[in-house]
């Protein structure tokens, strides 16, 4: 699991059946600080985020399949929350 930015999104005209209803979002990973950390992913998103949004992310194939609210499904990466925000000490 892991923080991150929504820094865009994709359109996909044909795809896998099972993200039919679920938008494909291109996500920054972040460290707490909001800092970019490393390269973007895109992930299927479950929550209904937004471009801007800080958001955590699963990148695990069978915990995005579950997030998706699909067996089996064709994911790397499901956004599974909306950040609203961050206690912590460096």
């Amino acid at each position: 699991m892991f923080l991150g930015r929504v820094i865009g999104n994709l359109v996909a005209t044909q795809k896998e059946p099972k993200y039919e209803g679920k938008a494909l979002l291109l996500v920054q990973p972040v460290s707490p600080e909001g800092n970019a950390d490393g390269k973007a992913i895109v992930a299927v998103d479950s929550v209904g985020s937004g471009a801007g949004e800080t958001v955590l992310v699963v990148i695990e194939g069978r915990s995005s399949s579950i997030a998706m609210g699909q067996k089996l499904a064709p994911a790397n990466a499901a956004i599974v929350g909306i950040v609203d925000h961050i206690d912590w000490e460096s």
